[in-house]
């Protein structure tokens, strides 16, 4: 295999294109089969820990959870079967204990191995010294080693101790010898993506994965070279997605749109439609918005903000001017509840509108009807769920897509309601703020505007962490604020009991919580039900023929109740806080304070009682936003998965490298402005993947 690296030269080269004229060999086809095609992919395969290898010592320089090398005479052996134990039911595993005794003192280490096949059994019993290696460890007050790695007395071990990771398929593969039989003059020639850009301190891209690889001596490999390696890669990484957002950028503003020239007097007159004045903030983003018509491009802007804020103001009269020119607008919510909510918000700030609600639900008569008026071009304005990005529905001419929670849609959902118009706006809504590193990288290229400043009049949501032993305290608190008229909503992670799971759930909760408030109306809401059956114990809930409603996170957005001021949800910790954050939102909305309690069931640890102080100490939606995304990951920038498990980076991170991230968007800002043409191969090359312009 050297050989056919040294000839080939090229980071790009396929790892089966080595074998050439020859059968791939198994560890080849392993890697390949494993996502790892080229020798760059390759490369990219870090280990996980990289140390210097130490010299051999004395055992009184052994140091706790630190790697030793060391020799000494084998004065104990004791090697018995590990009870139960067989390999793939052939033959007994063993379990065995070497005690050594130093060469240079009368201080002994105890080695220590675990299921070790027969042939490992009769080699440690033939010991009579031993020369080891691994991480010091303790037990009963004696120095032991797990798992020791036994070394050849003559056998040089090299610099480095290099543990990499086992990736997909390549159990088994020994990666570090792999990589080092890439040739050095191969690492001279690994392509920067501008040559510009990215010295990060003279360091080459080259550089800096031979230090991270155990490639360069020893003698000068520190940890402080070893980070400023790690920050050269980290650069890259960030790069490219900056490159790939810079790309989205700009293909879209090459496409056309509606254009719409707003003038002083039309502004004046959609204000006058709603019935207080707009905040400064609400302001401000009615303005960019207005902009943004104007240009004769799509735009693509995410309005950000807290639970309250007035986001949907906006996006009503941003749909105004839409619909004041003959075109039609859609408004797409996560579920039928925010849809019921923003369709009797519309109706009531403008009563002329003609408007329809296209639900799941919505009987497929109707849906022919609703179908029928949107291609015609009756309906002004629809509002619904993921009914209208379905196949059936076609309007005449959209040319407004609002977007409310973006999160709770796949990228895929969006572009299909989109592509129903021809150069189709975009506004974006998210109750859940986006911290600014990451508003940086995943959404570079949308315009953000936030709400910060609430309606005059909202009072301040009070929240509590409630645990045992304040929990009678609680239920009086909640008592007497019925009593006076008010309503509460108690949240619940679950619907029903699970034998895998001692979560509190609505159905059992609801039989216990009419006992405990008597007297009370207490009602049950939850994903099972049928929707006439949720709308109808949502209309009770309006109508305060119930006090109480026994809910899972359903109600989390789209409820708006003013009288409801309380807001108990069980099992906190099993929430996401953006989660807690929203659920909260939903009280405290008309005059009255609205509290909020995070109600434990048992002990948390104190991780987790960290999470719920964030929510009990702060009501600023971005700093939880930002708490939040520690916790949660980061998700997939450039594909449909939102959640944190499927990294695609492998160093960067956005919390902790912010930094490096501003930089690298400095460095491609100056880039732009003075030798753009440095940028137009990546822009040709980023452009032919579909992947990434599909999110445009």
């Amino acid at each position: 295999m050297r050989s056919k690296i040294s000839v080939t030269l090229n980071w790009g080269s396929s790892l089966l294109e080595l074998n050439k004229g020859k059968k791939p060999s198994p560890t080849l086809t392993k890697l390949y089969e494993a996502g790892i095609h080229s020798l760059y992919d390759l490369i990219w395969i870090l280990p996980l820990r990289i140390f210097r290898m130490p010299e051999a010592q004395s055992f009184n320089h052994a140091q706790m959870d630190e790697y030793f090398k060391g020799s000494g005479k084998v004065v104990h052996v004791d090697i018995k079967p590990a009870f139960g134990r067989r390999f793939k039911n052939k033959f007994l595993l063993y379990n065995g204990t070497i005690v050594v005794q130093d060469d240079k003192s009368l201080e002994t280490i105890t080695l220590r191995w675990f299921n070790l096949y027969p042939s490992q059994k009769k080699q440690f019993e033939a010991l009579t010294h031993v020369k080891f290696l691994g991480v010091v460890g303790e037990f009963k007050a004696q120095k032991q080693i797990i798992n020791p790695q036994i070394l050849s007395e003559t056998h040089n071990e090299g610099d480095y101790i290099i543990e990499y990771p086992t990736v997909n398929k390549t159990a088994g593969i020994h990666l570090k010898k792999i990589i080092q039989m890439i040739p050095s003059q191969l690492w001279k020639n690994i392509p920067q993506k501008i040559d510009e850009l990215g010295d990060n301190d003279e360091l080459t891209l080259g550089e800096a994965f031979q230090i991270l690889h155990g490639l360069t001596p020893a003698q000068a490999f520190t940890p402080e070279l070893k980070e400023k390696a790690i920050e050269r890669l980290v650069y890259e990484e960030f790069l490219e997605d900056q490159l790939k957002i810079m790309t989205r950028r700009k293909f879209l503003k090459q496409k056309e749109a509606p254009l719409y020239k707003v003038s002083p007097s039309d502004v004046l007159a959609l204000k006058e439609m709603i019935p207080f004045t707009l905040t400064p903030d609400q302001d401000k983003v009615f303005d960019q918005v207005i902009s943004d018509l104007s240009l004769g491009r799509p735009m693509m802007r995410m309005v950000q903000g807290d639970v309250g804020c007035g986001k949907t103001v906006v996006a009503f009269l941003a749909a105004n001017i839409i619909i004041n020119s003959g075109a039609q607008v859609a408004l797409m919510c996560p579920t039928e509840a925010l849809a019921l909510q923003h369709f009797q918000s519309f109706k009531e700030l403008n009563p002329h509108l003609k408007i329809d609600l296209l639900l799941g639900s919505t009987k497929a008569k109707e849906k022919r009807e609703i179908n029928s008026r949107l291609k015609s071009g009756q309906t002004q304005i629809t509002i619904g769920t993921h009914s209208l990005f379905q196949d059936s529905v076609e309007f005449k001419k959209l040319e407004l897509a609002i977007i409310d929670e973006q999160h709770k849609f796949g990228v895929e959902q969006r572009l299909k309601l989109l592509a129903k118009g021809k150069g189709c706006h975009c506004l974006i809504m998210t109750a859940t703020p986006i911290p600014r590193t990451l508003s940086l990288a995943q959404y570079g290229d949308l315009d953000i505007s936030s709400i910060k400043t609430m309606p005059a009049g909202r009072i301040p949501i009070k929240t509590r962490i409630t645990e045992k032993e304040n929990y009678l305290k609680y239920l009086d608190f909640v008592k007497r604020r019925l009593s006076l008229g008010e309503q509460a909503y108690f949240v619940f992670p679950a619907i029903e009991e699970s034998e895998v799971s001692d979560l509190a759930n609505v159905k059992e909760s609801l039989k216990k919580y009419q006992e405990v408030f008597k007297g009370f109306e207490v009602r049950a809401l939850h994903g099972q039900m049928k929707s006439e059956e949720k709308e109808a114990v949502l209309e009770e809930f309006k109508k305060l023929k119930a006090h109480i409603l026994i809910s899972t996170s359903v109600i989390e957005v789209g409820i708006n109740i003013p009288n409801a001021t309380i807001m108990s949800i069980y099992n906190p910790e099993r929430f996401g806080l953006s989660s807690l954050h929203q659920l909260r939102g939903r009280v405290g909305r008309g005059d009255k304070p609205g509290f909020c309690f995070l109600v434990l069931e048992k002990e948390l640890a104190a991780e987790g009682m960290q999470r719920l102080k964030v929510i009990e100490d702060t009501l600023d939606g971005f700093l939880i936003a930002e708490e939040d995304l520690k916790f949660r990951g980061e998700g997939d920038l450039f594909g449909v998965d939102q959640s944190g498990t499927n990294k695609v980076r492998r160093l960067a991170n956005y919390l902790t490298h912010s930094k490096i991230l501003e930089l690298v968007i400095k460095d491609l800002k100056e880039i732009e402005l003075q030798k753009p043409q440095l940028l137009l191969p990546h822009f040709t090359r980023l452009a032919l993947d579909q992947k990434i312009l599909d999110t445009i």
